[in-house]
């Protein structure tokens, strides 16, 4: 373990998978950006490497991310380029790894160069606390309007246990006696007690049977409308639990400007 994970120390093992792939429309080559002076995905990897993760490895589809990670000491492994989602990506890493049965593994996503480690170990340690849970995830609390009503802005609703009820892109949970989200100006004054508009943070952590076995099972009709892949889990019976944590993360990297971002965040440090 590093020396920067020793405080964790005692805390049950996860592997993280990292999955790069090397196309992207909005920002080419992006796993290979320059942050600081370092690829972005060693850059998550190491930030991964602060966790109290046991092993942390990329799932890469190409060569070059490959090599690059060696160079910079990070393990990384190849896998086919044909997968048409990430956890399908994960699902092969897997296999080559010989993780199976209730180990856990926690996917950080390749453009999240500021993860926070801490955040990794919640998930991570999600499953141990919830035995009938094939998932992890987390989400806070929005905290602006506009994020609320954003379909871009994924949110989940929580049942009583703390597991997730629905994920969507609309506004859930909506008022409905105030449709107009006048509530939200006047400071939620009339909704219900217990109203938290949560919105999803875009880590998971899995049971590793249940990753292998995900890219097998169909495509729920609630995934296909929304576009979100974890509600094909709760189709088919599947728990998550969710990790509520009580700021957002740092900002991730899809486009030229969140690099531009990133990089003037590190560049202030």
């Amino acid at each position: 373990m590093p020396q920067s994970a020793a405080r964790y120390a005692g805390q049950p093992g996860f592997t993280v998978l990292i999955p790069a792939r090397l196309a992207s429309s909005r920002l080419p080559d992006k796993p290979l950006a320059d942050i600081a002076g370092l690829p972005m995905v060693v850059r998550v990897a190491r930030r991964s490497a602060e966790s109290a993760a046991s092993r942390v490895v990329v799932a890469a589809d190409d060569a070059r991310i490959v090599d690059t990670c060696i160079r910079h000491g990070v393990e990384a492994i190849l896998t086919r380029t044909d997968h048409a989602s990430g956890s399908d990506r994960l699902a092969e890493a897997c296999m080559q790894l010989g993780l199976d049965g209730d180990d856990t593994v926690v996917n950080v996503q390749g453009d999240e160069p500021l993860i926070d480690p801490d955040l990794i170990n919640a998930v991570g340690g999600l499953l141990t606390a919830s035995a009938d849970a094939s998932m992890g995830t987390a989400a806070h609390p929005i905290t602006s309007l506009d994020d609320y009503l954003n379909p871009n802005v994924v949110k989940v609703v929580l049942d009583a246990r703390g597991y997730a009820h629905y994920f969507s892109r609309a506004p859930i949970p909506w008022c409905r006696d105030q449709p107009d989200a006048a509530w939200w100006q006047a400071g939620a004054q009339g909704v219900p007690a217990g109203f938290a508009p949560l919105r999803h943070v875009g880590i998971y952590s899995y049971r590793a049977r249940f990753l292998r076995s995900f890219p097998g099972l169909a495509a729920a009709p609630t995934e296909t409308v929304e576009a979100l892949e974890q509600l094909r889990a709760l189709w088919h019976g599947h728990r998550i639990a969710v990790h509520l944590a009580d700021k957002a993360p740092g900002p991730g990297v899809d486009t030229p400007d969140d690099l531009a971002r990133v990089r003037a965040l590190l560049a202030a440090v």
